[in-house]
């Protein structure tokens, strides 16, 4: 696999975006999918990228362990597996056909952009329609586990969820931390099974993998500065950037 210069910028600008989505503003991680889509193709990006967030998401786990707040996400887990399982048949079924990911790309954008309205407007609209809610949080681990297999794009809406729940920021990190290595790590076997039986639309490859060795090293830089810059932001600031940085991620996936 040959890479440009441009594509070495592209994907290093977007190894700092996924150190940082991972220890400062979970927002920013949605900027990458469009990032590495452009450089490298919208199913072979999705591979490259797993290995990235796994490798952030260690670092996450481990300054803060002791904030996950896990009775948030064990009701939300039987829905994400379902999601997860309906994203693997999706995938399955777009490598076999030719111009489909952007399809599923628009139908990502839409659904962040739904949970945006719903968060945003949850004051008015009653608790049955919040993401805390019975059906609301069958609707976002379903979509959550469909948008993270499909295109490692569910940062938005795991994001709306968590800000439903009015946390501070360190239990917010913290209990993203842990659902998305989980979760990532689970995908792991699925992307390699998917690349097996369709060889010529692969979601790893021997190529793809050594790119994100090369670039981890600047995924350190993006943890760090992660690290600093949480405590450095207010909860109000952090909450519109995270909230913000969703919704023009989502039009971006819409307009492509």
């Amino acid at each position: 696999m040959h890479i440009e210069l441009w594509q070495w910028i592209l994907g290093a600008g977007a190894a700092v975006l996924v150190g940082i989505s991972k220890t400062g503003i979970p927002g920013t991680g949605i900027l990458v999918v469009p990032m590495l889509a452009y450089a490298f193709g919208g199913r072979q990006s999705v591979g490259i990228m797993l290995p990235m967030l796994i490798f952030a998401d260690c670092f996450a786990v481990l300054w803060y362990r002791r904030h996950v707040q896990w009775d948030k996400l064990i009701g939300l887990l039987p829905w994400v597996v379902a999601g997860l399982v309906v994203g693997a048949i999706g995938l399955w079924i777009t490598g076999r056909l030719s111009g489909s990911v952007d399809v599923i790309g628009r139908v990502i954008g839409v659904l962040v952009l739904l949970m945006l309205v719903i968060n945003l407007l949850q004051g008015r609209l009653g608790n049955k329609l919040t993401p805390t809610s019975k059906i609301g949080i069958a609707a976002t681990g379903t979509a959550a586990g469909f948008t993270t297999m499909v295109s490692n794009a569910a940062g938005p809406i795991m994001s709306i969820y968590m800000s439903a729940h009015k946390l501070p920021k360190k239990e917010f990190i913290g209990t993203l931390a842990w659902y998305f290595f989980l979760i990532n790590l689970s995908k792991v076997p699925v992307f390699l099974v998917l690349s097996a039986v369709n060889p010529q639309k692969p979601m790893i490859t021997l190529q793809s993998f050594k790119l994100d060795l090369v670039l981890f090293p600047v995924i350190l830089v993006g943890v760090f500065a992660g690290k600093w810059l949480l405590p450095r932001i207010s909860q109000k600031a952090f909450d519109v950037a995270v909230l913000g940085l969703a919704g023009l991620a989502a039009i971006k996936l819409i307009i492509g």
